[in-house]
């Protein structure tokens, strides 16, 4: 008796060999895929690029491996992938693509149809815009098509396309759609949008750029003299550039749009340079009133004088001029007298120096302050304007 299993039919067929695509007379194979399950991976600011999973269930017509025989009392079966042609996809845009079967056996049909579903590992370059980093919203195009030349070749329709996953890590992808040229139909493409979840940077980059910067505004309550402004405000500068080290390990070195938060911590760090500077400038002025230790006309005017009838007699911590034929007891009060005036003397001469010193603290702070305000302001215009644009389709030539 002949055999009228499932796998005697199926061995018919795959006896066949038909491992070329259906030859229909318009030579363009029509295959549908009925659901398109997009993931986004990881994406990659360092390189610009985003990888991704994407699930496509489709099916077509291949009149070659349908059967009509009424001894066969069932409508379908499963054949090896391996032994029958199936659609090749590609990603036009991707520099790498991997594509699987999710199963090793597909399903056929009675009337020729047969059901195949595939797994694409695709990695894409797209020029991500980073310029609001890490406010970010951007979409990326993923073209998606099958080999077509001439008249011939495949030709796809769309069904459900639904995102799956939609936060890995720091990226979000918001929405999938299907959009294409309207003059070609081998140019279709997804259009996923995609967004950050600002948090992490914004507690690891932004807020201590922030707090810094206002540390450093407020050192300015810190006196001048020993020295303890300055030592607090290399330490911010140190702490600083260690915020630069980890946004140098995340972002791209250069790019059409470079993020707005590079030109940020430049301004910072300048900034908090130019405020240590001053700082050391100013405790200079206070302790000594001049900026070098020896001008010429000062180091002039230090040198020692002759002595004739006078000597000089060191004596608590002071100086004190004894005349010649003076006793000892009015030796003693003179130095004495001598001393405190001297300690007067001093004592104005540095209280007029840290006034002259906090007069230029005082006008540079303000200066400092109204430097940031404007820096803010401006800020929060560039960011709420839009400067840089991007073509992400100009991977197709003509």
């Amino acid at each position: 008796s002949a055999c009228v299993s499932r796998r005697c039919l199926a061995n018919d067929l795959i006896a066949k060999g038909l491992y070329s695509p259906p030859q229909p007379p318009t030579c363009a194979v029509l295959v549908n895929l009925t659901t398109i399950q997009y993931e986004t991976l990881s994406v990659d600011t360092k390189t610009l690029r985003f990888s991704s999973r994407i699930k496509i269930e489709m099916e077509w017509n291949d009149p070659d491996l349908a059967w009509s025989d009424p001894q066969y009392n069932f409508t379908e079966l499963m054949l090896p992938v391996d032994k029958i042609w199936t659609p090749d996809m590609t990603v036009d845009n991707a520099v790498e693509t991997e594509v699987k079967p999710v199963s090793t056996d597909i399903l056929v049909r009675q009337d020729g149809t047969v059901q195949h579903s595939i797994q694409m590992y695709t990695t894409v370059v797209c020029a991500i815009n980073l310029f609001t980093y890490p406010f970010v919203m951007d979409a990326c195009p993923v073209a998606l098509n099958g080999w077509s030349q001439s008249s011939c070749g495949l030709r796809f329709t769309y069904g459900e396309i639904f995102p799956v996953g939609a936060s890995r890590g720091e990226w979000q992808t918001l929405s999938v759609e299907l959009r294409g040229d309207k003059d070609r139909m081998d140019r279709n493409y997804l259009y996923v949008t995609m967004s950050t979840n600002p948090f992490d940077t914004i507690v690891t980059l932004i807020l201590p750029s922030v707090l810094i910067m206002m540390a450093d505004l407020v050192s300015f309550a810190l006196p001048l003299e020993g020295g303890k402004r300055s030592s607090f405000k290399i330490t911010l500068v140190l702490s600083f550039t260690m915020s630069l080290l980890i946004l140098t390990d995340n972002l791209p070195d250069t790019g059409l749009c470079s993020p707005l938060i590079r030109y940020h911590f430049c301004f910072c760090l300048i900034v908090l340079v130019t405020s240590l500077l001053a700082s050391m400038i100013f405790t200079r002025l206070a302790v000594d009133g001049r900026l070098f230790s020896c001008t010429p006309g000062k180091c002039d005017s230090d040198k020692p004088k002759t002595k004739n009838d006078a000597k000089q007699d060191i004596s608590l911590n002071g100086v004190a001029t004894v005349c010649e034929g003076v006793s000892t007891e009015e030796a003693s009060i003179q130095k004495i007298v001598t001393f405190l005036e001297t300690m007067e003397k001093d004592n104005k001469e540095s209280t007029k120096k840290l006034f002259f010193a906090n007069r230029f603290d005082k006008a540079f702070f303000w200066i400092y302050f109204c430097i940031d305000v404007i820096y803010v302001i401006c800020l929060i215009a560039i960011t709420r304007t839009e400067f840089c644009k991007i073509n992400n389709l100009d991977f197709w030539s003509t």
